[in-house]
């Protein structure tokens, strides 16, 4: 049975809580999951102090010792992850950019592949679009695979029509992440996304060394010689590109 997490970066269980148990509905409406309701206000997890010990040693020297570990077990653990916000300021809530940041050493060295990752975001008026992409482009860095989120109007009083309107895109979005939390084999990487990767790789094993610790995790991973993160078939014109960004990673590393 698959296993779902939902973080919720929400202080109250009104509409976003409400929207993630209507996606839960849907979900189970197609399989069969375990569902787990994650409430980051009822963790401890304090600001980053910018020192990045995470991304030269490793999580494991971080100073802060609070609760982010509890919330990376949940996702390491996890088939498929929603991250759910509302949107203040035009941006996710301040306990979901916490969390962000303080696992962005993620970033770095991606780990998440082979789980499915999709978004809510409940608003008033406007500009959750921008906060969906946003978190899109956050779950593929960390490895997710993708599923495009959901923008709910959840503006007091909701009329029946905007409820309407929300269920159907709540429907849609669980359709979605169900077909990417399903699927058998590992997607290939677009373009962007291979590019992303091989000029990162080249230029960072031709910049650092054995005392940075992400590149001992590239070393360790194979992911100097590989073509990308997992082992994916590319065609040949991806194969091509690969070896043009591997050279442009080789010049913005300054190497002659």
């Amino acid at each position: 049975m698959k296993k779902v997490t939902a973080f919720i970066g929400s202080a109250q269980k009104k509409a976003t809580y409400e929207a993630v148990r209507e996606f839960e509905r849907n979900l189970k409406s197609h399989t069969e999951i375990e569902f787990e309701y994650v409430f980051l206000k009822d963790y401890r997890i304090e600001f980053c102090r910018g020192c990045k010990l995470c991304f030269n040693k490793g999580k494991k020297f971080c100073p802060i010792h609070d609760d982010r570990d509890l919330l990376i077990d949940k996702m390491i653990h996890s088939d498929g992850v929603i991250f759910a916000s509302p949107n203040y300021a035009f941006h996710v809530s301040a306990s979901m950019k916490n969390l962000l940041d303080r696992t962005a050493f993620f970033l770095h060295r991606p780990c998440f592949f082979g789980k499915a990752f999709t978004s809510i975001v409940t608003q008033g008026i406007y500009g959750g679009n921008s906060i969906i992409k946003y978190l899109g482009n956050m779950g593929e860095n960390l490895g997710y695979s993708t599923a495009k989120g959901c923008v709910l109007k959840t503006l007091e009083p909701v009329t029946k029509d905007v409820q309407k309107k929300n269920s159907l895109e709540i429907k849609k979005a669980a359709v979605r992440f169900n077909r990417v939390l399903m699927r058998q084999t590992a997607p290939a990487p677009s373009l962007f996304r291979l590019m992303m990767f091989r000029m990162s790789r080249t230029s960072m094993k031709e910049m650092l060394n054995d005392e940075y610790y992400d590149y001992r995790y590239y070393s360790t991973n194979g992911w100097f010689e590989s073509d990308y993160y997992y082992d994916v078939s590319l065609n040949p014109i991806k194969k091509l590109m690969g070896r043009i960004f591997d050279y442009i990673g080789h010049r913005m590393a300054g190497v002659d």
